[in-house]
Order: C-alpha cells, then structure tokens, then sequence
C-alpha cells in the first residue's frame, strides 16, 4: 500500500489503528540501533534509512535523485514489511539472519530477496531487527554497493 506521506510521522499517523502501533516500535527499534552517517525519511513511499546525499553524493543507480537505500519499513495489505539491502547484497548476513529468526519468533521466515514480511504483527522480532540494525556500518554499505552493483 502506498501512502502519499511526507514524513515518517505522517506516514504513521495515515496506517490504520492495527498497525500504528508496530510500525512505531519498529521505527524506534531502528532508529535507536542506526549506525552513524544514515538518515530516515521517506523514500519509495516507505519509511527509509539510508545514506544521504551529503554523505554520499552519487545517490543510487537506479535513481541519482535518491539516497543510497538501506532499510525501509512499510505497511502493506496483509503485512508490515522490512526490506534490508545487506541481507541482499552480503550473504554472511543473509546466513546470519535466516540461522536466527527462528531464535526470536516461533512463525516460520517469510522473505523475498531483501523483503522481510511480518503477517503477525504481534510477534515481530524486535530485538533480531535491533541486532540486525547494527550489522553493517553506512561505509560497509557504501562499500558493497560500489564493487557488487555500481560497477558493473
């Protein structure tokens, strides 16, 4: 679903009243564990954790406009999604997380290539999603991005 909101406050306050209250924790189980140099905003019509333009003024390849992307949240018709671009792009991570969701939610993973959704919005990982978070510094993202998608 998508919202045509212009913070993530706004985007919250337009998700019906079963999801405000996961997607604000989840907003603050991210933004309390972001490593240094991200910014949130609204990006792709979705709460979005990425690297600025001042910090990385290239922006992303599909779209020079837009910050580099690393973690979105967004509400959808049947579930809340996370999308991650290290559990894409660097699969120690991918290992690590698919090895410990079982660990913190007893609901089997449901995930496409970056896209993490969450049909039951009352056991959401959050202390997984916090470690998670920490995993991949805004240079290791940079990094990545440049010798696995940007220079090919």
């Amino acid at each position: 679903m998508q919202y045509k909101a212009t913070s993530p406050q706004d985007y919250i306050d337009q998700l019906p009243e079963d999801r405000k209250v996961p997607m604000e924790r989840l907003r603050q189980t991210i933004s309390k564990n972001l490593p240094k140099g991200f910014e949130e905003g609204i990006n792709y019509g979705m709460i979005g954790y990425y690297v600025p333009h001042s910090v990385y003024p290239d922006g992303y390849h599909c779209d020079p406009k837009l910050p580099l992307p690393f973690m979105h949240i967004a509400s959808q018709k049947n579930f809340i999604a996370l999308y991650h671009m290290g559990i894409y792009a660097k699969k120690e991570l991918l290992d690590w997380f698919v090895s410990e969701y079982p660990k913190h939610c007893k609901y089997k993973l449901d995930m496409g290539k970056s896209c993490v959704r969450f049909k039951k919005t009352n056991d959401i990982p959050f202390d997984l999603i916090a470690q998670l978070t920490t995993k991949m510094t805004k240079n290791e993202l940079i990094n990545l991005y440049e010798i696995s998608i940007k220079k090919k």
